[in-house]
């Protein structure tokens, strides 16, 4: 266990840090979102470039992985949903609220964690699942958060909210980082010195910066919240997320295997930890640009970060993690 706290400690501190520099003012709240671009449009494609140019094809875009991790996704959105909707939640805060119980946070925090903790080789099974959020988890959550709306309770209504979320998707620049490390790892290329220095230098700054946003953009939240949220509509959700999600893709996995499937051990490992990380933060911008609840989504994705310290680090010493 001193292994794994050697490594997740930093990471959640940094996070904490964050926090504390946004709370304090040190880090003024007009900062944050420069803090957030400059990792999702700079730092974090060009880690993302390089770990899929240096990945096989295959790895980052294996079916069984995809078809595990989007079962397990899929059941965990709509369980979410139906256990969620009362008098105070109505279907689109259902829906955000299901977005990060199946979303966790393997962009800015799952990546760099997991190779740290496992090895070069988890970024391939970690990218596929960075992939199936992107494209399919926040489409699916958007469209039904947007069927909600008057005038978009159709399935046309629906269909066009899906359609508007997969277009989001593909001007989000992780994919496109990811795809053209693919291309040059297919291809065998490199860049150019120079070019690949440039690329070097971002990706090292993406992992400490992007714990450091994740905080900052908590308290952001936080303070943009609307009014008060009940234990009881948050908490359940926030479990979920760190116990339940990786419970059903361990399960999902374990059947997949029993029936022949091609999927390791380690891969079983890296989905069920990516499951196992805490909600994606990013999905409170979100639910606050679509006019969610975002006080609830803010207080789901604070609790599962705060509890993940505890969860995940248990999860990596119950899977025999030891990081080298």
């Amino acid at each position: 266990m001193q292994a794994i706290l050697s490594v997740t400690v930093p990471f959640f501190a940094l996070v904490l840090l964050g926090y504390l520099a946004a709370r304090r003012h040190v880090l003024p709240e007009s900062a944050i979102p420069g803090l957030n671009a400059f990792v999702l449009y700079f730092a974090l494609p060009c880690l993302l470039f390089r770990f899929g140019a240096n990945t096989p094809i295959l790895e980052l875009l294996n079916p069984v992985v995809l078809a595990v991790y989007l079962t397990a996704a899929l059941l965990i959105v709509f369980f979410t949903v139906s256990i969620s909707l009362n008098e105070r939640v109505h279907l689109k805060d259902a829906a955000f609220g299901a977005l990060v119980a199946a979303f966790p946070n393997t962009g800015f925090m799952g990546v760099p964690l997991l190779v740290a903790l496992l090895g070069p080789a988890a970024a391939g099974p970690v990218i596929c699942t960075v992939l199936a959020d992107l494209f399919v988890t926040s489409s699916l959550c958007i469209a039904l958060a947007q069927a909600s709306v008057k005038g978009e309770g159709s399935t046309g209504g629906a269909k066009a909210a899906a359609l508007r979320a997969l277009r989001g998707a593909l001007s989000n620049p992780l994919p496109w980082s990811i795809a053209l490390g693919g291309v040059f790892s297919v291809a065998a290329l490199q860049l150019p010195g120079p070019a690949q220095a440039i690329v070097d230098m971002l990706a090292d700054s993406a992992t400490p910066v992007a714990l450091f946003t994740i905080g900052a953009v908590l308290y952001r939240a936080g303070q943009h919240a609307k009014g008060r949220t009940p234990l009881q509509d948050y908490l359940p959700v926030a479990l979920i997320k760190l116990f339940l999600h990786p419970l059903l893709v361990l399960v999902l996995g374990l059947a997949a295997q029993q029936l022949g499937a091609p999927l390791s051990a380690f891969q079983l490992t890296v989905l069920t930890l990516a499951a196992a990380l805490p909600s994606a933060s990013n999905v409170s911008l979100l639910a606050e640009r679509y006019g969610a609840d975002n006080g609830r989504v803010a207080r789901i994705i604070m609790t599962s970060t705060v509890l993940a310290f505890v969860s995940f680090s248990l999860a990596a010493w119950l899977f025999g993690v030891r990081p080298s």
